[in-house]
C-alpha cells in the first residue's frame, strides 16, 4: 500500500491533480477540547491530504468534515444528526469518549451509514451494537484491555521478582468508560494472590474534578499498584494532589486514552507507567509507523503524544482502501471490502476485522503495551520483544 502511494505522490507533485467528480464525504466526530481529539483531527487531515495527493479514491477526492463533541453526550449526538442530515456524509469515523458514544449509537443506528469507529472502550457501547453489520470498531473493548494489562503485569512480576503486585487499587472516573472498565477488571481472573479494590471520582472532563477521597482511600489501603482510569487532565491533577500529601505508591499506572502533550517534561511524569498502543519511541518498528511519524512531524512541527493520532490516521486509510477495493460506496460492497481489511498500520502492527468480539461482528484488536515515562521519553517495557527500555521500580516522585 505505501509503495503505491509514495509513487503516486511523486507523479502528482510533478503533474498536479484535478478532481471533477463529487467528493467522498467522511464525517469525523472528535473531542477538540482534549489532546486525543486535537491530534486525531490533525492526523486525519494528514491522511486525507496524502490520499488526495495520490489521486483520491475512485477518481474522487476525500472531503473530511470534523465535528466537535466537546466530550459531551448531547453535543456528540447532535453532531451525528447534523453530519447525517445536513452534510449528508457517506461514512462516519472518529470518536473517543464512551459516554459520548452511548448517546450517539441510537442515531448511528437510525441512519445506518457505514461507520469505522476508532475510540470508545466501554462494552456498554458494544452491547448496543449487537448484530449491526455496518459498524466496525478499531479500539479494544474494556474487557479486552483488562486481559492484556493483567497478562503484561503478570509477566513483568515474573521477570522481576522484586515487583510486588498483590494489592491493586483502581481510581476510576464515574462515567461509562471508568465504571465499566473497573467492573471488567473485577470480572477477570488474575493470579489468585492479587486482591483488588476501587473508588470512583468525578473526572476533569466533567469540569468538577475532585480526587481527595480516592487518594485518602488509597493511602488507607496501601496498594502495590495504583491504576488511574480517566482522561487527559486527570493524571497531572491527581499526581500533584498525591505529591501534596506525600503519598507515593510503588507502581502508578494510567489507563488514559491520551496524556497532556507536555506531560513527559513534567517532574510528575518520571516513572509513571502507561497503557498505550504506541509511543514516539516506536517509530522505527515498521515502515508505516516511521512514515506516519515523519509526515506528522513535518506538517505540524511536533510529535504526537497520544496513540489516538496514529489510530485516527489509520482510521482514514482503512476507509480509503476499502472504498478502492469495493469500487463503490454501495453499503454491502463496502462492508465486504472492509471485512477484507489487512492494513499495516501506523501503530506498528497489522489491523484486520477477522476476530469478532463477544458481541459485534467487526472488531480489530491492536495490542496494548505497558510503557513508562523515563527521562521524558515514553519507553515500551512490555511485551518484552518490543521493549525499548527495562522497567524501573519502584515509582518515586521526583523533586518539584
Amino acid at each position: 500500500m505505501k509503495t503505491s502511494i509514495f509513487s503516486l505522490l511523486v507523479i502528482i507533485l510533478l503533474t498536479g491533480t484535478a478532481f471533477s467528480a463529487e467528493p467522498v464525504k467522511i464525517g469525523a466526530i472528535l473531542p477538540l477540547n482534549d489532546v486525543t481529539g486535537k491530534q486525531s483531527a490533525a492526523a486525519m487531515k494528514l491522511a486525507v491530504e496524502e490520499i488526495n495527493l495520490a489521486g483520491g479514491v475512485l477518481g474522487r477526492p476525500l472531503h473530511l468534515i470534523i465535528a466537535d463533541d466537546g466530550m459531551l453526550p448531547e453535543k456528540g449526538a447532535a453532531a451525528v444528526e447534523r453530519l447525517a442530515r445536513v452534510d449528508n456524509v457517506d461514512i462516519f469515523v472518529g470518536g473517543m469518549s464512551s459516554s459520548v458514544h452511548v448517546a450517539q449509537i441510537p442515531l448511528l443506528k437510525k441512519y445506518r451509514k457505514v461507520t469505522v469507529w476508532a475510540g470508545a472502550a466501554s462494552s456498554l457501547c458494544e452491547d448496543m451494537l449487537e448484530n449491526e453489520p455496518w459498524y466496525f470498531h478499531l479500539h479494544p473493548w474494556d474487557y479486552m484491555q483488562g486481559q492484556q494489562y493483567y497478562k503484561g503485569w503478570a509477566e513483568i512480576s515474573k521477570k522481576f521478582p522484586r515487583v510486588r503486585l498483590n494489592k491493586w487499587f483502581f481510581a476510576y472516573e464515574d462515567g461509562a468508560y471508568g465504571t465499566q472498565a473497573y467492573r471488567h477488571y473485577l470480572g477477570l481472573s488474575p493470579p489468585a494472590e492479587w486482591k483488588r479494590r476501587g473508588a470512583h471520582f468525578r473526572s476533569s472532563a466533567s469540569g468538577q474534578a475532585d480526587y481527595r477521597a480516592v487518594i485518602k482511600q488509597a493511602i488507607a489501603y496501601q496498594p502495590d499498584i495504583f491504576v488511574l482510569v480517566g482522561y487527559e487532565a486527570d493524571a497531572p491533577q491527581i499526581l500533584q494532589q498525591m505529591r501534596d500529601v506525600g503519598y507515593t505508591p510503588p507502581v502508578f499506572a494510567g489507563a488514559l486514552p491520551g496524556w497532556p502533550s507536555d506531560f513527559g517534561k513534567s517532574s510528575l511524569a518520571e516513572n509513571v507507567s502507561v497503557y498505550s498502543f504506541w509511543s514516539p519511541s516506536m517509530n522505527k518498528t515498521s515502515r508505516a509507523a516511521e512514515h506516519f511519524m515523519k509526515a506528522y512531524l513535518k506538517k505540524y512541527g511536533e510529535e504526537p503524544t497520544t496513540y489516538f493520532a496514529p489510530l485516527a490516521y489509520s482510521n482514514i486509510y482503512i476507509v480509503a482502501e476499502a472504498i478502492r477495493r469495493a469500487g463503490t460506496l454501495e453499503e454491502q460492497a463496502l462492508i465486504k471490502a472492509l471485512e477484507a481489511t489487512n492494513y499495516e498500520s501506523a501503530l506498528g502492527e497489522t489491523l484486520d476485522f477477522k476476530q469478532p468480539s463477544k458481541v459485534i461482528r467487526h472488531q480489530a484488536n491492536p495490542l496494548y503495551k505497558i510503557m513508562q515515562w523515563q527521562n521524558g521519553v515514553l519507553q515500551v517495557i512490555w511485551p518484552f520483544p518490543m521493549a525499548t527500555a527495562p522497567f524501573r521500580y519502584p515509582y518515586k516522585q521526583t523533586a518539584r
